[in-house]
């Protein structure tokens, strides 16, 4: 029996009530920057550009994953599939990536910090810490900055030492603060790494679940051990200079599935230097 044309173009198309079932935020994206995706019970993984990541299920039946847009990933449009547990396409949308405009950034360094390069053991206790994923989420919105301090360096700048281009962006952002002002969690999580290392100084790595993970830098001591809990706010360490870095100040990450995204769309970070907001509150006045 042959089925009428209606049928079959009908069965080749997931239906509106399914289409509602998968879905992204923010809904306009930049370089550099996380999706939120949600999509069916039925969706094991999602798919964009290469970059395949896990997703969760969620209490009301649904599943979730951050899908992270690489710093230099072209601006254009590409699809990002749902995937199921055997791997087949069940669900596609269209994702827009705009420009970010990432500026360039000139740090004076000198000879023998420039020379200074991560040991065998640091870069693959960080490596191992990017590629772990945990399935249990313990972050929750919104987050917190790890210090009060301005943004004196910005997350995705092309990094040049002394006038010369290194080919590397700024993985994450610098904020100002004197040594040993508190290091605060931005969220829930678990303390995989609190060590010494000679590139990164002194380094906490927090992993917040699902895909989550922070890693904090260059600070002068620690106030957390590995395997510790943390909630959002606790106090993981203290402002140093150690490692590379040209004075006090706090350099720090946020990762989605082991890539660098950035810090300013989970953060509200002031940059150093920008005017302070004018309070238009108007003083009230008493009549005599």
């Amino acid at each position: 029996m042959r089925c009428p044309l209606s049928l079959a173009i009908a069965l080749s198309f997931p239906t509106l009530a399914q289409a509602q079932d998968f879905s992204f935020t923010p809904a306009v994206i930049r370089q550099g920057e996380a999706l939120k995706l949600h999509g069916s019970k039925e969706s094991a993984k999602a798919r964009m550009h290469g970059v395949t990541i896990p997703l969760f299920a969620e209490p009301d039946g649904s599943t979730f994953g951050l899908m992270p847009v690489g710093v230099e990933e072209a601006p254009g449009d590409y699809p990002l599939e749902f995937l199921d547990h055997a791997g087949a396409v069940i669900h596609e949308i269209t994702v827009t990536v705009h420009d970010a405009h990432y500026t360039k950034q000139d740090i004076v360094i000198s000879q023998q910090l420039s020379t200074l390069h991560a040991t065998t053991d640091e870069a693959e206790t960080v490596r191992a810490f990017l590629k772990s994923v945990s399935p249990v989420r313990h972050w929750e919105e919104p987050f917190r900055a790890p210090l009060a301090g301005c943004m004196n360096s910005p997350f995705g700048a092309s990094r040049l030492h002394n006038g010369k281009l290194t080919g590397d962006y700024h993985g994450g952002v610098d904020q100002r603060g004197a040594t040993g002002t508190p290091i605060h969690a931005v969220a829930a999580g678990t303390i995989r790494i609190s060590r010494m290392f000679r590139l990164r100084g002194g380094t906490v790595a927090i992993d917040h679940g699902q895909g989550l993970e922070t890693i904090y830098m260059h600070m002068s001591k620690f106030a957390g051990e590995e395997g510790q809990q943390v909630q959002a706010g606790d106090v993981i360490g203290y402002v140093g200079s150690t490692g590379r870095a040209t004075g006090p100040h706090l350099h720090w990450s946020l990762y989605a599935n082991g890539r660098p995204v950035s810090p300013n769309q989970w953060v509200k970070l002031t940059p150093c230097g920008a005017p302070a907001r004018r309070n238009k509150a108007k003083a009230k006045t008493t009549k005599k």
